[in-house]
């Protein structure tokens, strides 16, 4: 049987959705810069048969649309049809293992100028609960894993990036407590629904491997070896264990549009790097917002929707605004049912935040604009200019808004005052609206100012957010802009402050800011010319 993965490249390719490069391409930020172009002008994924450097052919962009995403899930994703294939089967067949390689034979991506090495991108990182020998006890979610550079040694020792509330931070924690070495698998390819399975944002005790088989119609097939849990289904498999100490990891261009600094993290002692004998290496890129992975996040936005409001009482809806950067900027919907006899203010809604920003990767979130859908049945946080005008026009600027000062924020976020510290703020309204809003940006009520101060104005009631910015034509030039400028430049506790009229968030660069992703223009030349050569 044909690697799972070559597989669905011939599929998408007989639809007309994959294009085959044949020339050699250099995984060293050529291909990144070609992923994104991929996806940012609507392309077909993209094949690379003659990857410099690896014997082994790569692909990307194969989530880049959502046509390309319900071909590679056999459509719409409906669970009740699906549910016979949730159970992981054990498998006495390990295609993955037919070729032993070492790290430096994978295709080597690096994906910008700043990048600390070669990362893997499209990993599923699967760890067992120390001391349990059952995938009912596992954990799969994807980390970034760094294979290249820094002080690692080439080969033998991988860098892992993960976040202190995720499964596998819980796991290693119970290593540590017995005095274990934390066993963990690598894997990458495979059929296309365990990747998406490995970012489900699910509570820790819940195997992602039960949706890994819901999302490919097929049951997650694994084997042991010498204690680790291995995919057999996967084109590659790395087997290491976590050591003592941390290495330096990064830098990494992530997902908010800035790089992640060098700092300490767990890494891995290489064990065994295994590969199938027709292997691909699939590949993304992450970047400023949208990317591929403003795919996976729209999928999974359809899938855990119906749940949020069994999870989380009260909450109706929830989005992670993907043009912010996901985690910066959560807008909410929830219930303001109690006291009708008075006049109506948030109450419940500030209860509901709480639970919200208390619960799993949500509270990662910097930003909750949270609304009664009370006062407007047909409010969406989907329509994200109507959701800030509802808001706007109603919110008490002395009541109003609460801000958590030195509380943990996503490890990726710079503009706290260190690393995983900052501050969170809610802004809630309920009621009837109080003010009438102007137009002068993207959103209503919104005024977008550059530079440092913020000049006396004659209707500075109809804006009650006030934006102090570097660029303001850039800020106001659209949507998307704006929201990325505000909700990642800002740390609420130290950059908002109110004048007795307008709040104002200093959305400007500060000195300990990470530094944003910018390609080189030599590869940025480069690629212009491959692209229009593709078709």
């Amino acid at each position: 049987m044909k690697s799972f993965t070559r597989r669905a490249c011939e599929m998408l390719e007989k639809h007309g959705e994959l294009i085959r490069v044949k020339e050699p391409v250099q995984p060293d930020l050529l291909m990144p810069a070609i992923a994104r172009r991929a996806f940012a002008k609507g392309m077909p994924a993209i094949f690379f048969e003659n990857v410099i450097g690896s014997s082994f052919p790569a692909v990307c962009n194969l989530f880049g649309s959502e046509k390309r995403a319900k071909l590679l899930l056999g459509g719409e994703l409906n669970f009740f049809s699906r549910a016979f294939h949730a159970l992981p089967l054990k498998s006495f067949s390990k295609p993955v293992m037919q070729r032993e390689i070492k790290l430096e034979d994978l295709p080597q991506i690096k994906c910008w100028p700043r990048d600390g090495g070669a990362f893997l991108t499209l990993p599923q990182v699967l760890t067992i609960e120390p001391g349990k020998k059952s995938w009912r006890h596992s954990n799969l979610g994807m980390y970034r894993v760094q294979i290249s550079g820094n002080d690692y040694v080439q080969n033998e020792e991988c860098g892992l990036h993960y976040q202190i509330q995720r499964g596998i931070g819980v796991h290693h924690q119970q290593a540590l407590a017995k005095g274990a070495k934390l066993k963990v698998s690598i894997f990458v390819g495979g059929p296309p629904g365990n990747a998406l399975a490995a970012i489900m944002p699910l509570p820790n005790g819940i195997p992602e491997l039960t949706f890994a088989g819901m999302f490919s119609k097929r049951a997650f097939r694994y084997a042991w070896r010498e204690g680790w849990f291995i995919s057999t289904d996967a084109d590659f498999c790395i087997l290491g264990e976590v050591q003592d100490g941390l290495k330096p990891e990064g830098p990494f261009g992530d997902h908010l549009g800035y790089y992640s600094e060098m700092h300490p993290f767990p890494y891995l002692k290489v064990h065994k790097v295994f590969a199938r004998k027709d292997a691909v290496f699939p590949f993304t890129v992450v970047g400023r917002p949208p990317q591929e992975d403003t795919i996976f996040g729209n999928i999974i936005h359809r899938i855990t929707a119906p749940l949020i409001p069994r999870v989380l009482p009260g909450v109706h809806e929830v989005n992670a605004v993907d043009a912010a950067g996901v985690h910066p900027l959560l807008l909410a919907l929830g219930s303001e049912r109690y006291l009708p006899y008075k006049k109506r203010e948030p109450l419940e809604l500030l209860v509901q935040s709480n639970a919200i920003l208390g619960f799993g990767q949500l509270s990662l979130a910097k930003y909750l604009f949270i609304a009664a859908k009370e006062d407007n049945q047909n409010l969406s946080v989907r329509n994200i200019p109507a959701f800030f005008e509802h808001i706007l026009c109603r919110l008490n600027l002395e009541r109003d808004v609460h801000i958590q000062n030195s509380t943990s924020i996503d490890t990726l976020d710079y503009s706290g005052t260190s690393l995983n510290r900052g501050s969170k703020a809610v802004f809630a309204a309920a009621g009837e609206p109080c003010r009438e809003l102007g137009e002068a940006s993207p959103i209503k009520g919104i005024l977008v100012v550059q530079g440092n101060k913020l000049e006396t104005q004659e209707n500075a009631g109809q804006f009650p957010i006030a934006v102090l910015c570097d660029d303001a034509n850039f800020t106001a030039k659209n949507l998307e802009n704006l929201l990325w400028v505000v909700f990642t430049r800002s740390n609420p506790a130290s950059d908002i402050s109110f004048n007795g009229t307008q709040l104002i968030i200093d959305a400007r660069k500060k000195p300990h800011h990470s530094a944003e992703l910018e390609e080189d223009e030599e590869t940025a030349a480069e690629v212009e010319k491959m692209v229009n050569n593709f078709y």
